[in-house]
């Protein structure tokens, strides 16, 4: 079993910068991708960025340029650094692990952008 572990989010103005952070433990498979989905209510949950165990990134469109997702392989850990916010960037935010066997989501955290 893997288990995810989110820490971060919050509320933050518009243009504002926010952190999103998520440990992994437990049978973690050598090769994996870990990132970062989110959902807006009302919306399906959306890839926001992923990046595999050697470093290759994915990111949507709509955050290219100001999101800039991160892993420590020694620690488990993949984080996301969100900049530039907009009002349209609020959603739950949930990381992710995959390898060839399972899929595990963290239980959400929720980032608000709002004057």
């Amino acid at each position: 079993q893997v288990q995810l572990v989110e820490s971060g989010g919050g509320l933050v103005q518009p243009g504002g910068s926010l952190r999103l952070s998520c440990a992994a433990s437990g049978s973690i498979f050598s090769i994996n991708t870990m990132g970062w989905y989110r959902q807006a209510p009302g919306k399906e949950r959306e890839l926001v960025a992923t990046i595999t165990r050697g470093g290759i990134t994915n990111y949507a469109d709509s955050v290219k340029g100001r999101f800039t997702i991160s892993r420590d392989n020694a620690k488990n850990t993949v984080d996301l650094q969100m900049s530039s916010l907009k009002p349209e960037d609020t959603a739950v935010y949930y990381c992710n692990y995959k390898d060839w066997a399972i899929q595990r989501w963290g239980q959400g955290a929720q980032v608000t952008v709002s004057s």
